[in-house]
């Protein structure tokens, strides 16, 4: 049984077409990357399946009971707040301080528990969000750009700490990356999106090729992949937020230092 299933989805954010026609599943335990230019709708789709967001054709259908652990994009935390990691953890539902400590070992955050929100780096942020949404022990686990603003070894690291949770928990991965050729080598599916599905397929690990190495340089542990993108279709400019993305492309992205 699919844990979330998309099918038709429109969905318009004001007067602007963000999503078209898209259809989408996640299966128990996969991973699956959505990957795309700004503007494309990789966000919206996130929020949609969570039910965020209400298309305006379409529908989304989650498996009845479906635990669900959401980590959003961007959160705005009043830097004015006494607010620590652990107290974060414990809201709006508060939690003891053993199921705290847990969470945070699992996301790699385990020596923040007494800092200040307001004193973490983006790195270190990303991963108390990440704690938080795996609290609920959730079947699928919903990351939106959670490797934005940090390097390859600490993206390489993020990723291999998402591979150690989906192991324990079971859980299935929906991640949106901000790269568009780089992604993590886990995914068992990659799916770019740009308004609709462009393309989807599986990441090439070709960590032993001089070019991956070029590109990649040390630290990363076959953690990252190249995605190479195949659209046979040409974009219609209007609905293309500006972005030429791909026309009738079938050519190796390795190169373009993505």
């Amino acid at each position: 049984m699919k844990l979330i299933a998309a099918q038709g989805l429109q969905v318009s954010l004001g007067e602007h077409p963000v999503l078209q026609g898209v259809d989408f599943h996640v299966d128990p335990g996969e991973i699956v990357t959505i990957v795309g230019p700004n503007g494309s709708g990789k966000s919206t789709l996130l929020r949609t399946l969570i039910g965020a967001v209400k298309p305006q054709a379409g529908k989304v259908t989650r498996k009845p009971g479906l635990r669900l652990g959401y980590v959003p994009q961007k959160l705005q935390i009043d830097a004015t707040l006494p607010l620590t990691v652990a107290r974060f953890l414990s809201l709006p539902h508060r939690i003891s301080r053993a199921e705290g400590r847990a969470a945070l070992e699992e996301a790699g955050a385990g020596a923040l528990e007494g800092r200040p929100m307001s004193g973490l780096s983006g790195g270190q942020f990303q991963r108390v969000l990440l704690a938080r949404a795996i609290l609920g022990k959730p079947e699928v686990l919903l990351l939106d750009e959670p490797t934005q603003g940090l390097d390859q070894p600490g993206s390489a690291a993020f990723y291999r700490q998402i591979e150690q949770i989906r192991a324990r928990l079971g859980c299935a991965v929906v991640m949106v990356s901000h790269e568009l050729h780089v992604v993590m080598s886990a995914s068992d599916r990659v799916v770019c999106l740009n308004g609709h599905v462009c393309c989807q397929g599986h990441p090439e690990t070709v960590a032993q090729a001089a070019e991956y190495r070029a590109l990649f340089g040390t630290g990363t542990h076959g953690a990252l992949a190249l995605y190479r993108h195949e659209h046979t279709h040409t974009h219609d400019h209007a609905h293309d937020h500006g972005h030429d993305h791909a026309h009738d492309h079938h050519h190796d992205h390795a190169g373009h230092g993505h």
